[in-house]
């Protein structure tokens, strides 16, 4: 009896596995979402000088580093904290303990962002529904989601990954389709987005991967659930 009972004290505690690999790549693709330039374009275009395409790239390079420190200290700290968890273990507890606030924060304005901006879109589309009612569906409607557990977010998730694939399938279709039906230079047609010397200015293009880099937030969100 006492053996048993210390064998189950000794026992650490873990999470049930719930999600696959498969699940996790989808949440991956989610979070940071194939479509995120699509709604800064004309803001990085502006910032960088029309150098779209070469803010975006800086901004991976950037994003990549931190990606990978990610995925290294996620194999030391097999831990569900995080960056709470990275930070706490690796630097300081009390700078983790800040940490783990600062996530908290970022977890509950980021849904509140979502909500005013998808009831700010429906108002938009179909003006006789009203702001203050789209706010209260919408909101009940991801209450409702998370209550149903990780499984249907997993679901969900692959439904809405096909969808954005549509998205950029048709992105692609109608940007061949204007290239090949529309007259061009050549070869600077294709390398203008990457570098344009008319335009070009490091400062400027520097200062739009800076903006560049909020298409990449979120993949810090798989390290909890892998």
């Amino acid at each position: 009896m006492g053996k048993s009972g210390q064998s189950n004290h000794d026992t650490p505690q873990t999470l049930r596995r719930a999600l696959s690999v498969w699940d996790l790549v989808l949440y991956g693709i989610i979070v940071i979402q194939p479509t995120a330039p699509m709604p800064v374009f004309g803001v990085l275009s502006d910032r960088g000088g029309g150098h779209v395409v070469t803010t975006i790239l800086l901004a991976m390079v950037a994003m990549l580093f931190t990606a990978i420190s990610y995925g290294r200290m996620a194999r030391v700290y097999p831990s569900a904290g995080s960056a709470f968890t990275y930070v706490g273990q690796e630097l300081n507890p009390a700078m983790g303990y800040v940490t783990g606030w600062s996530m908290v924060m970022d977890y509950m304005l980021n849904p509140i962002i979502c909500i005013v901006w998808i009831s700010q879109q429906v108002h938009a589309f179909v003006p006789s529904v009203p702001y203050g009612g789209s706010v209260i569906v919408v909101a009940g409607l991801f209450t409702f989601l998370n209550v149903l557990g990780i499984r249907t977010s997993a679901r969900i998730n692959a439904g809405l990954a096909f969808a954005m694939g549509i998205v950029i399938v048709m992105f692609f279709v109608t940007g061949a389709h204007y290239v090949f039906t529309h007259g061009h230079d050549g070869i600077p047609f294709f390398t203008r987005p990457f570098y344009d010397p008319r335009t070009f200015h490091a400062g400027a293009v520097l200062g739009g991967a800076s903006i560049a880099v909020l298409t990449y937030i979120g993949f810090d969100g798989i390290s909890p659930l892998s």
